[in-house]
């Protein structure tokens, strides 16, 4: 047997509805190293590629906005699991997107693990924090609790390739929407990656969609989109987010501007709390007579 053998490359796809299509437009754009050595062809993402992922996502939002808390947190931290048993290939491929040292993209690899298992951890505990009783005038109790806005277009941040990515996704799925991802346009093959991973990790098909190209040609169709419930710029430059937030003024999308943002550091719940909406229901205690309430 020869000890040459052909390499096999990687054919890197969108994720779109729980499967790997090619962009419809067949277009493909050439990904580098930090250092402009050619990795590999990555989708280039077209108009109806975002329609159709907009499509998929508003499918997928009645299923997992509907199911438990606790369910989505068993299902984020599966997608903890399963890259752990994927580290060394996010090592590599953070590495050649970042340019870092091995040892610099593994702690990155691992951070981005623990980041998964942060948010799995607030599924179930975040209505606590910004929901709860409300002392009112008058015989009834009043209730506040969170709901999810709906679906989330996620510009993924430009230089944090990984780690920034999953910093902006993990929140919007686990307060219950369902996301339309535009990956870093520059260092795409990570989110690419995460892709296959989700969808071996019982996140089901639609939930998060993964698009690839220019962020300046998918953004605007999302952005004025009627079905796109709110938008988080993370990954877009002063100019594009100031033409996106007046798109999506349209339709009185959530919009949540670009910040300068260690992902290294605890995020906090703030990214929760973006793409909640909250509803109170009054209800009546009984009636109140001389003797008080019949309670």
């Amino acid at each position: 047997m020869s000890d040459t053998r052909l390499s096999v490359l990687k054919t890197y796809k969108l994720y779109v509805g729980g499967k790997f299509p090619r962009s419809e437009s067949g277009r493909v754009y050439e990904v580098t190293d930090a250092k402009g050595n050619w990795l590999a062809n990555a989708p280039l993402s077209s108009r109806k590629d975002a329609r159709d992922a907009v499509v998929a996502a508003r499918k997928a939002f009645g299923g997992w906005s509907g199911a438990t808390a606790y369910n989505r947190g068993q299902v984020l931290y599966r997608v903890a699991e399963m890259l752990e048993g994927r580290r060394d290939q996010f090592t590599r491929e953070v590495a050649d997107a970042e340019g870092l040292s091995k040892s610099k993209a593994a702690a990155v690899v691992d951070a981005t693990i623990d980041r998964w298992v942060w948010y799995a951890g607030w599924t179930d505990k975040i209505a606590q924090v910004v929901g709860g009783g409300n002392p009112v005038a008058g015989p009834f109790f009043n209730l506040s609790s969170p709901e999810p806005t709906g679906v989330v277009a996620v510009l993924a941040p430009q230089e944090s390739s990984f780690l920034g990515l999953v910093s902006v996704l993990a929140p919007v799925i686990a307060t219950g929407n369902t996301a339309v991802v535009v990956a870093s346009e520059q260092s795409p093959l990570p989110a690419l990656s995460l892709a296959e991973v989700l969808a071996t990790s019982d996140v089901p098909g639609g939930v998060v969609n993964v698009l690839s190209g220019r962020t300046a040609e998918i953004a605007p169709p999302l952005a004025a989109h009627q079905d796109v419930n709110a938008i988080d710029l993370a990954g877009a430059d002063e100019a594009l987010a100031k033409e996106l937030e007046i798109a999506a003024a349209d339709n009185l999308k959530r919009v949540l501007r670009p910040q300068p943002v260690d992902y290294a550091e605890t995020p906090g719940i703030d990214r929760l709390t973006a793409f909640l909406e909250t509803k109170t229901v009054w209800h009546p205690t009984g009636s109140l007579g001389a003797s008080g309430s019949s309670y």
